[in-house]
């Protein structure tokens, strides 16, 4: 997918096609595999909830950390639209929630430290889809070594192969371009906020494509999800505004 964009768009100042293939970074691509692979095994002994709450702090918690020591000072507003968005993906995930092992735990809050810094690396980047393309085919090598311990057991299904095909070409290829694409706009805190949309997105997802309830709990999660993150952007853009708060 990533492939076929760039084929259709070279030209003009983001460069030849050949010159936007060789965009990608070594480390980057290596925080891409280091995502995908822990999360992938953590999910094996963790509950859906207790692992989305796992990655999402440790997302945020790398993001905020980097950005407080880069010389960011979010303001009032943001600290309070970071607790506020917390506290409603907690109450989302909460009966869901049980007592994780430990290893699995580690694995997902590596995939969020590892989700972090693939994010920050993607701050100002001048060509996101030419970018995120390097960098999967860098991380090509990292998932084929990794693979060999698992080959033997390797079978595929037609029903599994189209959802493994949409979600890299849909999902991951154009989704992590347009994520790249929209850093380039916040700063690091902001940007860790605003991922705490994702699990708001994913139960509208539910509700429309698989007929899943909607809840009070889910209403209310995600008005206070929603509405921390519109006040972390809300002191944003007073500050380039002119306004500080």
């Amino acid at each position: 997918m990533l492939s076929l964009i760039i084929l259709l768009t070279a030209g003009g100042s983001k460069g030849t096609r050949a010159d936007r293939f060789r965009r990608g970074n070594f480390f980057s691509a290596f925080f891409l595999f280091a995502y995908a692979i822990c999360f992938s095994f953590a999910y094996l002994g963790l509950t859906t909830a207790t692992g989305a709450l796992i990655l999402f702090g440790c997302v945020q918690a790398t993001m905020l950390i980097y950005g407080l020591l880069s010389g960011e000072r979010p303001g009032v507003l943001e600290w309070i639209g970071l607790a506020v968005a917390l506290a409603g993906l907690v109450y989302l995930v909460f009966p869901g929630l049980e007592s994780p092992p430990l290893v699995s735990s580690l694995l997902m809050a590596a995939a969020g430290i590892a989700w972090g810094f693939y994010t920050l690396r993607g701050k100002g980047s001048a060509d996101p889809v030419a970018q995120t393309a390097g960098n999967f085919l860098l991380a090509v090598p990292f998932v084929l070594l990794a693979s060999i311990p698992f080959a033997t057991g390797f079978f595929f299904t037609g029903y599994g192969v189209l959802w493994a095909v949409l979600s890299g070409a849909v999902a991951s290829g154009i989704g992590y371009s347009i994520w790249y694409a929209a850093l380039r706009g916040h700063t690091s805190s902001s940007a860790a906020i605003v991922q705490l949309s994702v699990p708001v997105i994913a139960a509208a997802g539910g509700l429309i494509l698989l007929s899943e309830a909607l809840t009070p709990r889910l209403v209310i999660a995600s008005a206070l999800i929603l509405g921390g993150i519109w006040l972390a952007l809300i002191r944003k853009k007073k500050k380039q505004d002119g306004q500080d708060i």
